[in-house]
């Protein structure tokens, strides 16, 4: 999707810069980069479809033209997944775009302007990195798994936050904490990790990518097994052979 790679040109172009960058919380921060990346976007999607809502990280919600009494599309965006990362040059964000029609993802876009990877899915039509068809990982065993996490932004008024961490660090090979949900989410989708779980996210955190997994053949729930609801907090998500001892672990 061209959008999502214009909105990555100007991650990139800024990045470097003496950037504005301000505050949304302890340690949520959000750049002048993050608002010009969105700008374009929402300028793009109201110039060819006007009539539809948006979901945006920074600019919140919208419901398209005053004529649209109801939107039955939405699209929901994260102009910049990372932003800490991309404020200290630390490379791992990217841009994250979804488009939901009556309550289900139908298209999914992540792109990581560091290696210009495109990342996309149209649900029924499968997964694809820059354009090769993706699938989730072979890997059966907790022990042999790669996976991956993120910390709330709360983290600090949560005594237990590491539990999970800790338990998934003495079962699994690696666990990783990058920074970027989404772009943590894609990679699932094309085997680099195995796993992932987050508890503390938003929609605009989960939504391209939970279609990039599903579409890619993988699994996707709460903690409990539930379908996954991506206005929900709570996401784990897998290659599907390990999903459930993944719940177990974060279950008792």
């Amino acid at each position: 999707m061209q959008m999502a790679r214009d909105a990555g040109h100007i991650l990139i172009e800024r990045q470097g810069r003496s950037l504005r960058v301000s505050s949304k919380g302890d340690i949520n921060l959000v750049t002048e980069a993050d608002l010009a990346a969105e700008e374009l976007i929402i300028e793009r999607i109201r110039s060819y479809y006007p009539r539809h809502a948006i979901l945006a990280e920074e600019s919140g919600a919208s419901n398209g033209s005053p004529s649209a009494t109801q939107a039955e599309w939405k699209w929901i965006i994260d102009p910049l997944d990372g932003t800490t990362n991309y404020a200290h040059g630390y490379p791992c964000f990217c841009v994250s775009i979804a488009l939901e029609r009556a309550g289900k993802i139908e298209i999914g876009v992540v792109y990581h302007p560091v290696s210009n990877e495109l990342f996309a899915a149209e649900r029924g039509q499968g997964a694809t990195l820059n354009d090769r068809t993706i699938r989730v990982s072979e890997i059966d065993e907790l022990n042999s798994a790669m996976l991956c996490t993120g910390f709330p932004y709360d983290v600090r008024e949560r005594n237990d936050f590491a539990r999970a961490f800790t338990n998934f660090t003495m079962r699994a090979q690696a666990v990783r904490r990058d920074g970027s949900a989404a772009l943590d989410l894609a990679y699932v989708a094309c085997e680099r990790f195995d796993g992932f779980w987050e508890d503390g996210l938003n929609s605009w955190d989960i939504a391209a990518g939970a279609l990039l997994i599903e579409e890619a053949g993988g699994q996707l729930s709460n903690y409990r097994g539930a379908p996954l609801d991506i206005y929900s907090p709570e996401v784990l998500a897998s290659n599907g052979l390990i999903h459930e001892v993944m719940m177990k672990v974060l279950t008792n």
